[in-house]
């Protein structure tokens, strides 16, 4: 599936931007026109467009769960739904999201549904929000579809937060161990180089290969940071092809300490999806469909996929959840306990808030193991370089020594 960014008009002459996902660009023009749009550009989504499209900053689970929190509190108050968003509209900080949801009040004022007006938004509102409203609507209970929402993005951010702060102190340390290295390399190196020369010694092999690096990152400082930047871009745009999700997939799932942090964080999001959809009445199949979109990792992405394929032929969700091999046993024994007993939202509840807790001690367990691991690489390549400066002198004292 790939990502496109349109512009269209609609039946009122209003034009309007935003991004689809389909197999191909033809599929893509066909969505769009479903929607009742005329298509006035269509193009493949980069990172440049993208933001464009959004209208600059990205809208965030948390940025949905307060949404979710402060409509509940309105709405309970005795506010109308159009005053509600138009209250928010005018609190919200988030440029992108405040434009969407006044947008949205002015498709509600013109007769739309408010799951219509949010899908015609499908950047903004995911569909699982979509969907959520569209059931509050039908039941006449749409308080507690927004409740139930506002707790599933606040568990969403939670865990995106767990995960992000495993990921900045590796990250923190790394960019510090790099500027030392170029520092010492373009700096320290280099002032002693005359010394070095002065000395008429052979030098040591360790200390030749610092000065002959030291050397190439002054004279081909422009052409390593190109090289730097073009592996960066390539890697970004390798990423974000069918074969690069499906490669970075597999790292992630394969790879030692954080492959366990991938599997429990994809079993969290799963349970809790499948959980606050079935819980608010959505159809199975729909449910599935949703929570493969929520899936970060192509691999259990395609799980799931095919996951709903099978269910839709009948089978219990379980047996291809427990085939695929991907998810730890006790998702797929908690889900066909669910089936047998006819409870399986609640079942996936409680399995979500089990997973909430180990991806919590994982991405513990994550920075405990990358701490160690990091400041003995820093040491190692620091205390090279470190032995390169002072391996001439401390030979040279020898020398002197020996007279």
């Amino acid at each position: 599936m790939a990502n496109y960014v349109y512009t269209a008009v609609d039946k009122t002459g209003k034009t309007k931007k935003g991004n689809i996902e389909a197999p191909n660009e033809e599929q893509a023009l066909s969505k769009v026109k479903a929607e009742g749009l005329i298509v006035m550009e269509l193009k493949t989504e980069t990172m440049l467009n993208k933001e464009l499209s959004l209208g600059g900053k990205k809208v965030t689970p948390r940025d949905l769960s307060v949404f979710c929190r402060q409509f509940v509190s309105m709405v309970s108050a005795g506010v109308t739904i159009i005053d509600a968003l138009g209250m928010l509209a005018e609190s919200t900080e988030n440029a992108t999201f405040a434009k969407a949801i006044a947008e949205t009040q002015v498709d509600i004022e013109k007769g739309d549904s408010m799951a219509e007006a949010m899908a015609r938004r499908e950047n903004i509102y995911t569909d699982l929000l979509v969907n959520m409203v569209a059931a509050g609507e039908s039941s006449g209970d749409i308080g507690t579809a927004f409740t139930r929402m506002a707790e599933h993005f606040e568990k969403s951010a939670k865990l995106k937060a767990m995960i992000k702060k495993a990921a900045i102190y590796p990250v923190v340390v790394g960019v510090v161990a790099v500027v030392v290295v170029i520092v010492m390399l373009i700096v320290v190196i280099p002032a002693f180089e005359d010394m070095f020369a002065d000395m008429g010694t052979e030098l040591p092999a360790i200390t030749k290969a610092v000065v002959a690096i030291s050397k190439g990152l002054q004279s081909y400082w422009y052409i390593i940071l190109a090289a730097v930047v073009g592996i960066v871009v390539g890697i970004k745009i390798f990423k974000r092809s069918p074969a690069g999700e499906l490669f970075f997939g597999k790292v992630a799932y394969k790879m030692p300490i954080f492959g366990t942090l991938t599997v429990k964080t994809a079993s969290a999001m799963f349970a809790r999806t499948m959980s606050t959809m079935l819980a608010a009445g959505i159809p199975m199949i729909m449910a599935i469909d949703n929570v493969s979109k929520t899936m970060t990792n192509v691999l259990f992405k395609h799980a799931i996929e095919d996951a709903k394929d099978e269910v839709a032929k009948g089978v219990p969700l379980s047996e291809p959840i427990e085939r695929c091999g991907l998810f730890p046993p006790m998702v797929h024994h908690m889900t066909r306990i669910g089936e047998e007993t006819g409870d399986v939202e609640n079942m996936l509840e409680r399995l979500a808030n089990y997973y909430d807790e180990e991806v919590e001690i994982a991405t513990q367990s994550v920075m405990a193991a990358m701490e160690p691991m990091i400041i003995i690489v820093l040491a190692v390549v620091v205390g090279g370089i470190l032995a390169a400066v002072f391996s001439p002198m401390l030979q040279m004292y020898k020398d002197l020594g020996n007279l």
